[in-house]
């Protein structure tokens, strides 16, 4: 949800500009829970490998391009997180910092749903944290794309561990409990 993704032109664009009122409902849920919520935001390297592929420079660590878009609403002690790859745990601190606050698990929301997403959460279940994907508040650059990945996952082996919920959902299943899905 950074800015040199948001500020372009075609669907992918304008998907991911879309899901901004949930991801921003979302946040606000969390926070009046007390949550902890952080905004993982790629932040590349110019010539960094990953754009040695199709995959064009965007992002650039201290640039404009790599900050949040203003229509995301942040509040004092939510936490950025700049990351170099598509997980938000790969060689960050995110699973240390989260053990510190005695966190078990993590809804994600943003974008692409199958990449960065869908990296986020595989890496929370690999570090023994329980992962909510929040299906109306992730996007990817073609609609088919989101709604096939969450078709996938939606039913899934993991399951309770790894839940594709919408937003109703998992406020639902926050405030009574698993027993309501």
């Amino acid at each position: 949800m950074l800015k040199d993704n948001l500020n372009r032109e075609g669907e992918g664009a304008n998907l991911a500009r879309g899901i901004i009122p949930q991801i921003n409902a979302l946040t606000d849920f969390a926070r009046s829970r007390k949550m902890p919520v952080i905004f993982a935001n790629d932040s590349y390297l110019p010539g960094d490998f990953l754009f040695r592929g199709r995959m064009k420079e965007h992002a650039l660590r201290g640039t404009a391009g790599a900050e949040v878009c203003e229509e995301l609403i942040k509040r004092p002690g939510d936490m950025e997180l700049p990351k170099r790859r598509f997980s938000a745990f790969f060689k960050t601190d995110l699973d240390l910092t989260l053990r510190s606050w005695g966190v078990e698990a993590v809804a994600l929301a943003g974008i692409n749903s199958h990449w960065c997403v869908l990296a986020t959460a595989f890496d929370a279940l690999s570090n023994d944290f329980c992962a909510f994907i929040i299906s109306d508040c992730c996007a990817s650059y073609q609609v088919r794309i989101h709604e096939t990945v969450m078709a996938i996952y939606r039913k899934n082996i993991l399951f309770p561990l790894f839940q594709v919920l919408t937003l109703g959902e998992f406020k639902d299943f926050i405030i009574h409990g698993s027993e309501r899905l």
